[in-house]
């Protein structure tokens, strides 16, 4: 069998039918919207349309090559559009497409959770990380 979790399934449900996890849709998903350069360009693009060296200069570290290839993947999965104007050099500005659009209130939603939980999240990395190795797991 393949395909993505079916509604009412538990994971385990879903490993023991033979559902192959390539083909799940959350997996899938998340692959390109977890990714934080995804995330960064899903926000600024949400404020308006933007041209590529606009997102470069407002997008902190982000290489060139790696906004390319976000920029892409957003494109590819639907959730941005690119748009040429013949002017002389050809000038190329990227927007959300409606799909794109319907993702901002999630991501809203985890970035809030994340902001709201960053500090708790710090002391317990620090907790983990002041303990003895055990060495095994």
């Amino acid at each position: 069998m393949s395909g993505g979790v079916p509604p009412g399934l538990s994971f385990s449900e879903w490993q023991a039918a033979g559902f192959d996890a390539t083909a799940c849709p959350v997996r899938n998903v998340l692959d390109r919207i977890g990714d934080k350069w995804t995330a960064l360009t899903l926000s600024a693009l949400a404020e308006r349309p933007r041209r590529f060296s606009e997102l470069h200069r407002i997008i902190p570290d982000i290489s060139k090559r790696m906004l390319t290839q976000t920029l892409r993947g957003l494109e590819r999965d639907g959730l941005a559009t690119r748009h040429v104007f013949p002017t002389k050099p050809p000038s190329v500005e990227y927007r959300l497409s409606p799909l794109g659009r319907t993702v901002l209130p999630p991501l809203g939603g985890l970035v809030a959770w994340a902001a709201e939980n960053f500090p708790e999240i710090r002391r317990a990395r620090a907790r983990f990380d002041a303990m003895p190795e055990t060495g095994g797991e």
